[in-house]
């Protein structure tokens, strides 16, 4: 499947609501836990085909969610501010610590198509082959092949819980025929669920993808309202390369003024503007070292 980048703005209805007997429904069957997860992944395979929501944007915001799980599960609780600021704060020559090379590791997986390749990018301390060897551990439908690799990379990699997460989802993600990884797992498991093995691992990703997919809709709805309205209020910019900058918000989880294709003045002076008109907002909550996101 190929998703539409930026095409003309359609009726936010066209965006269909998760029917409520998936957001409400409480299976124990494993079959029925299965029939769940399947329905929410085929309601959120139509919403990835919407021209109105900004996939690079979505993706990334799922990212984040993602970094701050895998944050978690080791026994840190860096919120998304912090992880922001521990990509977008560094300065030439630093390194980004934990928090960053976690965040960077998710943001790297999901911003070029699926390929042993763009996974390498993600997660460099592994070769290509030992890569290649773990993606094609998976077998069968799409959660049950996702399963099956996540246990195998944290049975040779005990503590590679994003490497695995990552490269999990990425087998999920091209079994259901999506181009670029959509992060789904890592938050909808919990810390406990890694250390489940066969079929009791396979329920726990079942369940994480009917609870990640039920949000990820939510979010690509609020994403597609958002960025439907930056897109109105594109055409009172005045400012050169206001077009460019308005590209870079509609397919990143944050910009700094900094990164913006303008003069450092002029740059502040449009995601001010752009805060006043409603569609950006200042993410930090600072005076300095501001951060701006749709």
């Amino acid at each position: 499947m190929t998703y539409a980048r930026y095409g003309p703005i359609d009726d936010l209805e066209t965006i269909p609501r998760i029917p409520s007997w998936v957001t409400s429904g409480h299976a124990e069957a494993p079959e029925d836990v299965a029939f769940l997860s399947g329905a929410a992944l085929s309601h959120l395979h139509v919403v990835l085909t919407r021209s109105n929501v900004p996939q690079a944007l979505l993706r990334e915001r799922l990212a984040l969610r993602a970094a701050e799980a895998c944050m978690a599960y080791q026994g840190r609780r860096e919120s998304a501010g912090e992880l922001r600021d521990a990509m977008h704060l560094l300065r030439p020559g630093d390194l980004p610590g934990p928090a960053g090379e976690t965040y960077l590791a998710w943001r790297r997986a999901v911003e070029r198509p699926v390929s042993i390749k763009s996974l390498c990018r993600a997660f460099p301390e592994f070769d290509a082959a030992q890569i290649a060897g773990w993606f094609d551990a998976g077998k069968g439908a799409p959660v049950t092949r996702a399963a099956m690799v996540l246990e195998v990379v944290l049975t040779n990699a005990p503590c590679a819980e994003t490497s695995s997460l990552i490269l999990a989802d990425a087998a999920l993600c091209q079994a259901l025929g999506w181009d670029h990884v959509v992060p789904l797992l890592a938050a909808g498991l919990k810390r406990a669920d890694l250390r489940k093995l066969g079929e009791d691992l396979r329920l726990a990703c079942h369940r994480a993808v009917v609870a990640s997919a039920i949000e990820a809709v939510r979010l690509a709805a609020d994403l597609a309202r958002r960025a439907g309205h930056l897109k109105a209020v594109a055409p009172k910019l005045r400012a050169k390369g206001a077009g460019a900058a308005v590209e870079m918000f509609l397919t990143r989880d944050a910009v700094a003024p900094a990164a913006l294709p303008l003069p450092d003045r002029a740059a502040r002076r449009l995601c001010d503007r752009l805060v006043e008109l409603g569609a950006v907002r200042e993410l930090t909550g600072r005076d300095t070292f501001r951060l701006y996101g749709v």
